[in-house]
C-alpha cells in the first residue's frame, strides 16, 4: 500500500469497497455457486468512484486535533492531521510516489508546495469534494 493510498484510506475513500468485500465473502461461504455468479456480475460493471466531502473531514479532524494545523497550505500539517509521519524522507517518498519533477526535490520548500497541490487535486480525482480554492 503507497503512500497515498494510506491519506485515501484515512479519509475514508473506498471504504464502500471494502464493505462489499466482506458482503462477498460472506455470500460466498453460505453459497458458492451463487457468488461466483455475483463476482463475474461486479467484474463486469463499473465501481462508482465515492464522493467524499474532504473538507468536511478535515475541519472536523481539525476541531479535533489538539494542535492548530493550517493544513490548507502545509502539507506538514495535512499529514500531520491525517495521522501520518511528516518527515521529509515520508514526504520526499511521497513526492517520489506521486511523480514529483526533479527540480522541485532538491528545494524541500518547492516540493512541499508542488505536493500539497497534487494530495489535493488527486484527491478530488479520486471522488474527493475539495473546493477549488484549495487545487
Amino acid at each position: 500500500m503507497g503512500m497515498f493510498s494510506n491519506i485515501l484510506a484515512k479519509l475514508g475513500f473506498g471504504s464502500d469497497k471494502v464493505d462489499a468485500a466482506k458482503e462477498a465473502a460472506t455470500a460466498a461461504a453460505a453459497n458458492p455457486a451463487a457468488a461466483a455468479a455475483q463476482a463475474a456480475k461486479v467484474a463486469a460493471a463499473p465501481i462508482p468512484i465515492s464522493d467524499v466531502d474532504v473538507m468536511a473531514k478535515l475541519e472536523a479532524l481539525a476541531k479535533a486535533h489538539a494542535e492548530k494545523l493550517n493544513w490548507k497550505t502545509s502539507i506538514v500539517d495535512l499529514m500531520k492531521l491525517l495521522g501520518l509521519d511528516s518527515s521529509l524522507a515520508e514526504r520526499k517518498a511521497l513526492a517520489t510516489e506521486l511523480g514529483c519533477p526533479a527540480e522541485k526535490m532538491g528545494d524541500s520548500a518547492q516540493m512541499n508546495m508542488w505536493l500539497h497541490k497534487t494530495v489535493l487535486q488527486k484527491l478530488a480525482q479520486n471522488g474527493g469534494n475539495v473546493p477549488a480554492e484549495l487545487l
